[in-house]
C-alpha cells in the first residue's frame, strides 16, 4: 500500500464523546448521523475537532429519521450553519435538484444511493453514478449489499471506471467488509468506519480501530 493514508470517516451513532475523543485522531472526518443521535445532534457536532459530514438518512435508504421529509431536509441543510463542510442528500430524496442547490451555495454536496437488498448489475451501479454527477454531486456514493465475493469487485469497479472523480463505493453486509477495506485503496474517496463495537451505523462496518490495523498489516 503506497501513498497517503487511506481516508476514513467516523460515523456518529449517539452522543457517547468520550468514545468520540477517542477515536479522533484514528480518522481523518467525522459522520454525524442526525437520524440515529437525535435531538442531541447539534451538541455533539460543536464539539468535534475533525471536519464532519451530515447526514440525517431517509427510511427508504435504511436511515432512523421519523418525522415529516420537510423536516428531515430543513434539519439536514440545518448542519450547514453549525459548520458541516458535507451534506449527504439521497439521489432519491423528492425535489432533490433545489435540495442540491441550497447544499452547493454553502458546502460540498454528497449524492447517495443505498440497495439494502442486493448488488445491481455493474451498469446499473454506473447510471447511478452518471446521474448524480450531472445533477451536480461533488461527491458521490453508491452503496450495495453484498452476497457474494463478486459482488465486493463490482463496487470496487465503480471507483476504477470513474478516474478523477471523488467515488465512495462498498458494499453493506459481512460478505461486503472486504470492499470496506478496499475501497480508498483503489481509488475511493473514503471508507466509513464505526467508533466502536456495537456503534455501527450499517452492517458489517468495522472499527477505526480494526481499519488502521488491517492497513499497517497491509503496508508493512
Amino acid at each position: 500500500m503506497a501513498g497517503a493514508r487511506p481516508r476514513l470517516c467516523a460515523a456518529i451513532v449517539n452522543n457517547d464523546l468520550a468514545a468520540i475523543d477517542g477515536v479522533t485522531s484514528q480518522v481523518d472526518l467525522f459522520e454525524v448521523r442526525i437520524d440515529l443521535i437525535g435531538s442531541g445532534w447539534r451538541e455533539i457536532a460543536g464539539r468535534l475537532k475533525k471536519p464532519w459530514i451530515a447526514c440525517n438518512r431517509r427510511l427508504e435508504e435504511g436511515g432512523k429519521w421519523r418525522g415529516s421529509e420537510p423536516d428531515r431536509v430543513k434539519e439536514l441543510l440545518g448542519a450547514v450553519e453549525l459548520g458541516a463542510g458535507i451534506i449527504d442528500i439521497e439521489l432519491g430524496t423528492p425535489g432533490v435538484e433545489k435540495v442540491i442547490k441550497e447544499i452547493k451555495s454553502r458546502a460540498e454536496c454528497l449524492l447517495s444511493c443505498h440497495n439494502l437488498k442486493e448488488t445491481p448489475p455493474l451498469q446499473e451501479m454506473k447510471d447511478i453514478i452518471n446521474r448524480q454527477f450531472s445533477a451536480g454531486a461533488d461527491i458521490c456514493k453508491m452503496v450495495a449489499t453484498a452476497n457474494s465475493l463478486a459482488d465486493n469487485l463490482a463496487v470496487l469497479q465503480l471507483i476504477k471506471d470513474f478516474p478523477q472523480k471523488k467515488v465512495i463505493a462498498f458494499a453493506m453486509g459481512s460478505a461486503g467488509q472486504l470492499s470496506r477495506i478496499l475501497c480508498p485503496l483503489v481509488g475511493g474517496y473514503l471508507s466509513y468506519v464505526s467508533i466502536e463495537k456495537g456503534s455501527e451505523s450499517a452492517a458489517g462496518q468495522i472499527t477505526a480501530e480494526e481499519m488502521r490495523e488491517i492497513y499497517k498489516l497491509l503496508k508493512g
